[in-house]
């Protein structure tokens, strides 16, 4: 594939590849050792709510590293640290001494790490790949996150525990969490001012530079996005018409004061871009309203309809994960689309539209096409999605911008999850999910029409 010909991207590629590969085999392992531990759904939930725990606190503070350090320490860093965690725990879990509080602490820790790793990963993208690439190395991830977190992962934990017992999963995440220190070990994701250097350097030489006072564009085809007083040159943040960098505030004092004030520094540019905070708006709205439905209800659906059980249930959520991942290796193929803050929201928000009949029908097939339907909008949106953060958003916020927008789209999803269980007691589910498949559509076109997508896409092309 086209990204993987630039020098440090393979090795990039192969790390987040082995992440999600130990994130899989990692979820369903930690169930198998509950078990062994005698413990019951609480001591899951338990163990499953502490790791979820450090993956929102740390999502934040991974997006402030990720702009502050050199992305790939960041990587390294997290990666090596849950690697010896991962090891320990195999050997806890192997000599039968891993207490349920230490699978807690160590799952905290690893989705701590999880938190930290992506807006790093996010940000390294555009500083290794061309502009024109950035579609195909998002296809990447949107289609191995379902075939290997969802599929191979938790298929090669079950084989490993059922051999040998939850220490032989573990072990598996620990050789994981081993790939992917050795590819980052050869790993160096080049600093802002030498990407802006670089592409000075290509403008130049192309006979492309008009004034060699402004800063390069993101896409060396593309003008900077106008927003006002600014420019968005997607390296940087520039005065318009003075070529001069804005000048940050002045230094706080402290580390946990420059922390916050890095962090609240992402939020007001978030604020101030109606186009992004308009998608993570909605983000939260859809995540809220279809994704607790979606978890918790589907496999009262898949028993009271059809008179199935777990593994019917499984069989869905692969043909959910598999349609996402074609989705997006598909889109990774096409060129980035003209409309493409039209084509995002309407995908997410109109893709949930077919679960409004997941109640009412008794067909296989039926369900079968909805999922597909679903996990093919979410695969295709993702991808788009991704690459638009990395083109528009300035290089020195991406890994912040990133991170708020891992942190947004988990904030709900425990109450979705906590509310909709006892919903269905008072509400038949057919209706919930009726109202889950509504209300994303509904809310995707009113975000289209408030930020006023329709003239920003037009006003800031992003070609391929």
């Amino acid at each position: 594939m086209a990204p993987f010909s630039h020098a440090g991207y393979p090795r990039l590629a192969l790390a987040m590849l082995a992440m999600v590969l130990g994130q899989g085999t990692w979820a369903v392992t930690i169930i198998f050792q509950v078990m062994a531990n005698d413990g019951g759904p609480a001591a899951l939930s338990g163990v499953t709510a502490v790791g979820a725990g450090g993956l929102v606190v740390f999502a934040l503070v991974g997006g402030v590293a990720a702009d502050s350090l050199p992305p790939h320490r960041v990587l390294l860093a997290v990666c090596a640290t849950n690697t010896v965690v991962v090891c320990l725990v195999t050997y806890l879990s192997a000599t039968q001494q891993l207490a349920l509080w230490q699978l807690a602490a160590a799952a905290f820790i690893i989705f701590a790490g999880v938190g930290m790793f992506y807006p790093s990963y996010s940000a390294s993208l555009p500083r290794l790949l061309p502009a024109e690439k950035l579609l195909a190395a998002n296809g990447v991830e949107g289609s191995a996150r379902p075939l290997l977190q969802t599929a191979a992962g938790p298929a090669m934990a079950g084989l490993l525990v059922a051999a040998w017992g939850p220490w032989a999963g573990f072990a598996a995440v620990a050789l994981c969490g081993v790939f992917s220190v050795a590819a980052l070990l050869g790993l160096e994701v080049p600093s802002l001012e030498q990407v802006e250097k670089r592409r000075r350097t290509e403008v130049a030489e192309a006979g492309e530079a008009a004034d060699a006072d402004k800063a390069p564009h993101t896409d060396s085809t593309e003008p900077p996005v106008h927003t006002g007083p600014i420019n968005i040159t997607g390296i940087g943040v520039e005065v318009a018409g003075s070529g001069a960098p804005v000048e940050p505030a002045a230094a706080p004092r402290g580390p946990f004061a420059k922390v916050v004030a890095d962090l609240m520094e992402g939020v007001h540019y978030t604020v101030r871009t109606p186009w992004l905070l308009g998608t993570l708006v909605f983000a939260v709205v859809a995540i809220f309203f279809f994704l607790g439905p979606l978890e918790v209800l589907l496999p009262f659906v898949v028993r009271d309809n059809f008179g199935a059980g777990e593994a019917e249930f499984g069989l869905l959520l692969a043909v959910t994960g598999v349609s996402s991942a074609i989705g997006a290796m598909i889109t990774a193929g096409l060129s980035y689309p003209r409309r493409y803050l039209t084509l995002i929201v309407l995908v997410w928000g109109f893709g949930t539209l077919p679960l409004a009949i997941v109640g009412y029908t008794h067909s296989w097939a039926v369900m079968v096409v909805i999922l597909v339907i679903v996990g093919a909008s979410d695969g295709i949106g993702q991808v788009l999605w991704g690459t638009l953060l990395q083109r528009r958003v300035p290089g020195r916020m991406l890994g912040r911008v990133s991170s708020l927008d891992f942190f947004v789209s988990l904030l709900l999803l425990p109450v979705s999850m906590a509310l909709v269980g006892p919903l269905a007691t008072v509400m038949p589910i057919p209706v919930i999910f009726v109202i889950a498949a509504i209300v994303p559509a509904v809310a995707a076109v009113m975000v289209w029409w408030i930020a006023g997508m329709a003239r920003d896409e037009v006003d800031n092309p992003l070609r391929s």
